[in-house]
């Protein structure tokens, strides 16, 4: 009898600690400090550097193809190449460009002028995936350059387009703004220079 009224004393005890823990639990739950401030954090000189020592920030990129081709007329036959090109363009703003004064504090409020969205790197081009889709004929390096300066332009010519330098800006003003907003702003104007 002795061996059953020890497992009974345990059994009650173990509830009577579980039940205590979850109590303890649910008790602290509801428990915590919060701190707040009301005022904004003016931007250090060293928080401005920071900002600009991000260089170029790159606020849409367009994946592009290009199939080009050239012809060479020749006495018996004529010659064709024809290659793809592929590649991606980034749009976005350089940081380093940022004029004296190109950001403005007062309390919580706070103006701030950007560079113009522009292309940020001119080699955008992948030469190694490049693929002659077809050749017929001998083509000069100087040939092949002539082919990679028309693919070059065509996509310049269809990702640079107002549509996609309006989404890349608008992408910027939102990326701006939320990162402003993290320091406490609320009273954000940004303009990007046309």
């Amino acid at each position: 009898m002795g061996n059953k009224i020890k497992i009974i004393i345990g059994g009650v005890i173990l509830v009577v600690v579980i039940v205590l823990f979850f109590w303890v639990k649910s008790a602290m739950k509801d428990n915590y400090i919060s701190l707040s401030s009301s005022e904004a954090i003016e931007p250090t000189p060293t928080q401005i550097q920071s900002i600009k020592d991000i260089g170029e920030w790159e606020f849409l990129s367009v994946s592009a193809e290009e199939m080009v081709d050239t012809v060479r007329k020749g006495f018996i036959s004529d010659d064709e190449l024809v290659r793809i090109y592929y590649g991606t363009l980034r749009l976005g703003i350089d940081m380093q460009k940022m004029e004296p004064g190109w950001i403005v504090t007062k309390g919580d409020s706070l103006e701030m002028t950007l560079p113009k969205v522009r292309l940020l790197d001119k080699d955008f081009i992948d030469e190694a995936k490049t693929k002659s889709f077809y050749e017929s004929g001998k083509w000069s390096p100087k040939d092949r350059e002539t082919l990679y300066q028309k693919a070059y332009r065509q996509m310049i010519q269809h990702c640079l387009t107002k549509e996609n330098l309006e989404a890349a800006q608008s992408n910027g003003e939102a990326q701006m703004r939320n990162m402003m907003q993290q320091l406490g702003y609320k009273n954000i104007t940004i303009r990007i220079e046309k």
